[in-house]
């Protein structure tokens, strides 16, 4: 079976819905000759052709605007915007557009587009390059939000994304596109090479949307994450010396809830950990759900590690990315209560 890094599976993926579907077509910013800022798309013009692979003005707005049309009229595009920092310019059509198409249509019509877009800091970014506004999707009803942790499963669900009749966005986390990320950043990088979740199968397979995986199974506490935040997690596991179990959500629209709630009643315990801000952020409405879910196996308070409510510093990179040590120090917290 091929090994394949974060950048490769999601080529894969887009190049075996080209392939098999003459609907599918990829527009966005640098993706065409020039295959993505971060290669993502590479190849997929020359094999596949301009009209199915193309590169469109900087204009976040004109490029969600135009996938919307596009759906509405039976093709399935799949936009990039090249950082999900600059998301934003088109978030009045994501939101008053293609999240309420199909019920204002009365089913008429429906906006079957996949937004991608990498997302997340590790890469000293800044301020405008390294946020992670997956909450802000979340609360909007009709879109649907999507985060993978390793290569496997990010091809399965860019396939399962690709092939859903709702807009869904799709954020990758740009740390993990060459390797694994625990948070230990003065240690030396890591590839994929070797790990199992690096196992990619060429052709077509999918990851079910809203299904959460478990990546650790523990006794002592459950812990919930996505993206990044799953290596990191299993680092900080393994300094504090909890018996946590490990969730990684893969999906936050649809949310795996049952998932959720076997485990924590199973472990009586929820530590919450997001790269995003705090205040506001997913790992708020992660901890209503514990809260009124599972309040009677609750033996502590459910924690929450996230990023602090500040803009992305250059600088202090690192004293905002919510690391391993952060987390032992809420599983421990959780533990003492």
């Amino acid at each position: 079976m091929p090994t394949m890094n974060m950048i490769q599976a999601l080529n894969s993926a887009l190049d075996v819905m080209l392939t098999e579907d003459p609907n599918t077509l990829i527009f966005g910013e640098d993706v065409g000759y020039f295959g993505g800022v971060f290669r993502v798309t590479d190849g997929l013009q020359k094999k596949h052709g301009l009209t199915r692979c193309f590169d469109a003005p900087i204009s976040e707005g004109g490029i969600v605007a135009t996938a919307i049309g596009m759906g509405a009229f039976g093709l399935r595009p799949i936009p990039e915007i090249q950082f999900a920092d600059y998301i934003l310019p088109a978030f009045d059509q994501l939101v008053s557009e293609a999240a309420r198409l199909r019920y204002r249509s009365n089913g008429e019509f429906w906006a079957p587009i996949t937004v991608r877009s990498p997302y997340g800091g590790g890469i000293f970014g800044g301020q405008t390059h390294s946020q992670s506004p997956e909450a802000i999707f979340a609360h909007i009803t009709g879109l649907k939000t999507v985060i993978p942790s390793n290569p496997y499963d990010a091809k399965g669900l860019l396939i399962a994304s690709i092939e859903d009749d709702d807009p869904v966005i799709f954020l990758e986390p740009k740390r993990l596109y060459n390797g694994p990320f625990d948070g230990r950043h003065e240690q030396a990088l890591k590839t994929w090479a070797g790990d199992p979740m690096a196992e990619v199968p060429a052709g077509r397979y999918t990851v079910p949307l809203g299904k959460a995986a478990i990546v650790r199974e523990g006794t002592e506490a459950t812990v919930l994450a996505y993206g990044t935040m799953v290596h990191v997690a299993l680092a900080g596991i393994e300094d504090s010396g909890v018996d946590a179990e490990l969730i990684d959500l893969r999906s936050i629209v649809p949310l795996d809830v049952d998932a959720i709630v076997a485990s924590v009643e199973k472990t009586g315990r929820c530590v919450i950990l997001h790269e995003a801000s705090r205040f506001g952020g997913f790992g708020g409405e992660l901890s209503a759900l514990v809260q009124e879910r599972c309040f009677y196996h609750l033996k502590s308070a459910v924690q929450r590690v996230a990023g602090w409510d500040t803009p992305y510093p250059h600088a202090f990179e690192w004293d905002y990315f919510p690391g391993p040590a952060r987390l032992a120090a809420a599983l421990k917290r959780t533990m003492e209560d």
